[in-house]
């Protein structure tokens, strides 16, 4: 179905100059077992569906905002504008996403884990943070539902390590930036990256329409066309690790 990656030590073995590369330890896609539950819904079947969900959540909530407007006077509708943009732009007009990065050895390659829904998409494991929810609680509780046996689970078996990039929307376009340009003052998206250390045995059950694929990183590089702007731009994020391929 996919290789799988697990990660097990991140540290510097050069006397802790971190000018040195970090060595990643990568234990080897048979060290995992596989299976399959019930199917989970996806929402986005393309890019364009994507964007349109989001820019319509935004639309509706806007709205809404002017139907209480209307009823009220005028200085009461500003102070309530002020207080309920402001408050609510946090929780729902910036979407926050946030992905694994999880890395398997193959043939004695570093692989990528990935999602592939409908043969055509490709994901990295993760989605959308709850409004109040943190980063770390938010992917454990993501990989948990789409990875892990119990979806209830607390997510204690993922350990989530440092964020290796971030990517912005400015507007409803398909274009992200990995930074946020400074002309933008309320961005649509947020898509945060963390690497992700793996245990040193565990089980991936994925959902029956998504399959988990271990995908060699030089194919991905730089292959935007068909991963994205996001996973393509992976092995990049990862130039300051030198990988150590363990035997299971």
């Amino acid at each position: 179905m996919g290789e799988e990656v697990r990660v097990t030590n991140l540290h510097n073995r050069d006397g802790g100059n971190e000018d040195q590369n970090q060595e990643f330890d990568i234990y080897p896609l048979s060290s995992y077992y596989f299976g399959s539950k019930d199917t989970i819904p996806f929402k986005d079947h393309t890019l364009h569906h994507h964007l349109l969900r989001i820019q319509s959540k935004f639309f509706s909530f806007s709205l809404i905002l002017c139907l209480l407007l209307i009823s009220m006077s005028f200085l009461s509708s500003l102070i309530l504008f002020l207080i309920f943009f402001l408050v609510s732009y946090a929780a729902s007009g910036l979407r926050t996403s946030v992905e694994a990065v999880l890395l398997v050895e193959l043939f004695k390659h570093p692989h990528l884990l990935l999602l592939q829904v409908r043969n055509s998409i490709y994901k990295l494991p993760g989605g959308r943070l709850r409004p109040g929810e943190s980063d770390t609680d938010g992917l454990k509780r993501k990989l948990t539902r789409k990875l892990s046996v119990d979806e209830d689970g607390d997510g204690s078996e993922w350990e989530v390590g440092e964020c290796l990039g971030m990517w912005w929307r400015p507007d409803f376009k398909t274009l992200l930036y990995p930074f946020l340009p400074p002309n933008v003052k309320q961005p649509k998206e947020c898509t945060k990256v963390f690497l992700v250390k793996l245990p040193a045995s565990t089980k991936f059950i994925v959902p029956k329409n998504m399959r988990l694929l271990a995908v060699p990183l030089c194919q991905v590089h730089e292959n935007q066309k068909t991963y994205g702007q996001i996973i393509s731009g992976v092995p990049q994020l990862l130039s300051k690790f030198s990988f150590n391929m363990l035997e299971s």
